[in-house]
């Protein structure tokens, strides 16, 4: 019969059926041990971290106002679920809409002298065609009424500008999500002049993500795509799981101890709601080895540079030179 080199390893271990693992005190004359039956399993190596929950990029919005005024109406409070369009504030436009009819009002005077310019100059088209009057006297109706329609298209930009300022008072929700914070209430006045002054801050609970320190003597084991779980205190005894999607190139030193940013992108939220600056305990799979022979780590020993177990025979620990592949938290392979 022919043995494959993992054969061999299998029937040298599994002859013996047990690993020796430690003696028992001096008794009597037999003593005992305590054994460990050789089994194929699935060994997994990981890094622990501890993380936060954190809003994606564009997942937190500060909503402030590009115009200037008296806060007449606030329609939203902290916790307040809103919508993509849903209207969050106005100011009083009072102003801005006097302003607006006024450029409106312009708007028409502009329309009428390009229309009486419009006929003056047809008339005078008709006497050039007849010879009574002059050419010059034509081209300078013309030339008032190209004026006139730039005056037009001149103030419909600034009808234009003016309705769009008035709109400006009008606060709208640009993502949905949940109002985190409110900045401003009724009857304040804000000021537009240098910054956009925060009205609101909204954060949309569904496009969140997992930011795991990794300290720097494990960051070179964490790879993108690796698979990763977490916890946080909020939900005890529920496990969520993860995707490595991006490693931080800038370090973060926290208590003096130099540490990397792991992205975790969540899989499943299991309908809990997380929420930002929730403290998470995670757990990244940085390797792992399918249907192997596997023994406890702690039944390994170093003796003269070798790696060694010791194999119980006829009722005797025996000693034996082993070589082991992946080593897991508790398990590790054994490869010849």
């Amino acid at each position: 019969m022919k043995y494959t080199m993992q054969n061999l390893i299998e029937h040298s271990l599994f002859a013996a059926l047990v690993v020796f693992i430690a003696s028992c005190a001096n008794t009597t004359e037999t003593p005992s041990f305590q054994t460990y039956t050789v089994q194929r399993r699935t060994i997994n190596t990981s890094i622990l971290a501890t993380g936060i929950i954190k809003p994606k990029v564009g997942a937190e919005v500060r909503v402030g106002s590009r115009v200037s005024g008296i806060v007449e109406k606030l329609y939203v409070k902290n916790g307040d679920e809103v919508r993509k369009g849903d209207l969050l504030a106005k100011l009083d436009d009072s102003e801005l809409s006097a302003r607006y009819r006024l450029e409106v009002a312009n708007l028409d005077n502009a329309k009428t002298v390009m229309k009486y310019s419009k006929i003056e100059m047809e008339r005078a088209k008709s006497l050039v065609d007849k010879d009574y009057t002059s050419a010059q006297s034509y081209d300078n109706l013309v030339k008032e009424y190209d004026i006139s329609r730039s005056r037009v298209a001149s103030q419909q930009a600034s009808v234009d500008y003016a309705a769009t300022e008035l709109e400006f008072t009008k606060i709208f929700a640009p993502i949905s999500g949940v109002i985190s914070s409110v900045s401003t209430q009724e009857g304040e006045t804000v000021s537009a002049a240098f910054s956009a002054p925060t009205f609101v801050t909204i954060i949309n609970l569904s496009r969140i993500e997992v930011w795991a320190y990794v300290d720097e003597t494990d960051i070179g084991k964490v790879t993108t795509g690796q698979s990763a779980s977490f916890t946080v205190d909020t939900y005890t005894g529920t496990t969520f799981e993860g995707t490595v999607t991006a490693i931080y190139p800038k370090a973060e030193i926290r208590d003096n101890v130099v540490n990397y940013v792991v992205i975790v992108e969540i899989a499943d939220e299991k309908g809990k709601i997380l929420r930002p600056e929730m403290t998470a305990s995670v757990t990244i799979q940085t390797n792992s080895a399918d249907h192997v022979l596997s023994i406890p780590s702690n039944v390994i020993k170093r003796k003269n540079e070798e790696t060694v177990v010791y194999v119980l025979e006829n009722g005797k620990p025996v000693q034996r030179i082993i070589k082991t592949g992946v080593k897991g938290n508790r398990l590790t392979e054994v490869t010849d």
